[in-house]
């Protein structure tokens, strides 16, 4: 258990790393493992929101997809939330939303 943890850990820090550098991809991944709990992380919908929301901005179909099929999950709230999340990365970044 401690195994996963800390690969999750890594991985997570790893694609937050590209991420910041404008990665759409790496975006995508991490909106995927927070929708889908995968490599033992726990699932949160706003996170994956703001994560498929950030390479559906800049261009990712298929992170289009996947939010709109999370949207339908979530409360208005959470999916305004998620968004207000995203608009801050983008500003940490210094990236500017489409």
């Amino acid at each position: 258990m401690g195994n996963s943890l800390k690969s999750a850990t890594f991985l997570i820090e790893t694609r937050l790393e590209d991420a910041a550098r404008g990665d759409c991809s790496a975006c995508y991944d991490l909106g995927i493992l927070y929708s889908t709990g995968a490599a033992g992380v726990e699932i949160d919908l706003i996170e994956a929101h703001k994560w498929f929301n950030l390479a559906a901005v800049a261009g990712n179909e298929a992170a289009q997809q996947c939010r709109a099929d999370i949207s339908e999950d979530m409360t208005a709230r959470e999916i305004a939330e998620a968004q207000k999340q995203a608009r801050a990365f983008l500003q940490l970044t210094g990236r500017r939303a489409a």
